[in-house]
């Protein structure tokens, strides 16, 4: 077996559309997943599980009905599930979900921004 580490610059080379995670690891039921965001996003929630936002390039906010919280490079946020939100970015963002796998990007929420699940890169 040959062992490597996963390079997140490498991983993001290999995609240029926004709002579409792509799947770079699995941890027991957990998908490590990287995105690329700008502009804002759908509000949802995910009613089963709790998302984890970490920034690793740019700056992002997530939005909730009763305030926001701004996250930079280095930074990350979980949201507790069920929690209604949405995010926002004013630059490109590059960010790493860690979700339950089969978590759908859009949550409860049908949009043109739901993305593809199971997008492994």
């Amino acid at each position: 077996m040959a062992y490597a580490p996963t390079n997140f610059s490498e991983k993001f080379l290999k995609f240029n559309d926004q709002w579409s995670p792509k799947i770079i690891g699995q941890m027991n039921d957990y998908h490590f997943k990287l995105v690329k965001i700008e502009g804002e996003f759908v509000w949802h929630s995910h009613a089963d599980t709790d998302e984890v936002f970490i920034v690793l390039d740019g700056e992002m906010k997530i939005r909730f009905r009763d305030g926001e919280v701004a996250l930079r490079e280095g930074e990350m946020f979980i949201i507790p599930k069920g929690l209604e939100h949405n995010t926002f970015a004013e630059k490109e963002c590059r960010i790493m979900l860690v979700e339950r796998a089969g978590t759908i990007n859009t949550g409860d929420a049908q949009s043109e921004l739901t993305a593809q699940d199971n997008q492994w890169i």
